[in-house]
């Protein structure tokens, strides 16, 4: 009985100690900026799904595409019926792991410089990726901030001729996530 007892107790020690190395955020920023002479573009969703497993160094993201908000109501509905087909291609997603998970401790104040790769699916297209991030860690809370430049072409996303001027071939894609531990429910 009393071995019973010990062992059920390390068992839930070790798994409430592996559960708090996960962390999320359902309110993730991700915005992306189109620069050209003509016209510069910015959309921003702050509803970004994301979530991080220290323990593994697996990361996940999945945005809508109709979360995207434009400064102008034109710009967005062309955004969603003529680029990206958020109708057809409701979600970018992307599925990949921290190389150096191993030296990021998010329970320590600091900033962690973190090898980030895996698989963008953006428009029904899925492309390999690999980026740099920081996660920035001041009074327990924990954020996480990086950049990507895609280029339109990778992801078959086609730009009309009349307005090609005013959309950059390369889009700069930001991040900006405050992540929270996940709980076990």
């Amino acid at each position: 009985m009393k071995n019973s007892i010990l062992l059920i107790t390390i068992l839930t020690l070790f798994s409430v100690s592996l559960f708090s190395q996960k962390y999320y955020s359902k309110t993730g920023e991700i915005s992306f900026f189109s620069k050209t002479p003509i016209e510069d573009i910015e959309a921003v969703s702050r509803t970004a799904s994301t979530v991080v497993d220290m323990a593994s160094g697996k990361i996940q993201f999945a945005v809508l595409i109709k979360s995207f908000e434009f400064e102008k109501a034109l710009m967005q509905e062309h955004f969603n019926e003529n680029y990206m087909e958020s109708s057809k291609f409701p979600k970018a997603k992307f599925k990949g792991s921290i190389g150096n998970f191993d030296t990021i401790d998010l329970n320590i104040d600091g900033e962690y410089a973190a090898d980030v790769a895996g698989i963008l699916e953006l428009h029904g297209v899925e492309q390999d990726i690999t980026t740099k991030a920081t996660f920035k860690v001041t009074n327990n809370k924990i954020t996480a901030t990086s950049q990507i430049n895609i280029a339109l072409t990778d992801f078959n996303i086609e730009i009309p001729s009349v307005v090609k001027e005013n959309i950059a071939k390369e889009i700069a894609v930001r991040l900006n996530i405050n992540y929270e531990p996940l709980e076990k429910p």
